[in-house]
C-alpha cells in the first residue's frame, strides 16, 4: 500500500469519527450535499489518493 493512500485513508477515517461523535447532522448532510452538487477538485484528489495503490 502506498503512503499517500494510507495517509488519505487515515485522514478520512479520523474525520468520519469526529463527525460521528458530534451529533450535528445538518452540518454533515450539508457537506455531503455540497460534494454531490459541486464535485469540488479537492474531493477528486482525495479519492485519487485513496485509490492510488489500486491503479498500479
Amino acid at each position: 500500500m502506498k503512503i499517500a493512500s494510507l495517509l488519505a485513508r487515515i485522514k478520512c477515517g479520523l474525520i468520519l469519527v469526529i463527525f460521528m461523535s458530534i451529533p450535528l447532522f445538518p452540518i454533515t448532510s450539508s457537506i455531503g450535499l455540497y460534494i454531490v452538487i459541486f464535485r469540488p477538485n479537492w474531493f477528486k484528489k482525495l479519492v485519487d489518493n485513496i485509490y492510488a495503490d489500486k491503479i498500479d
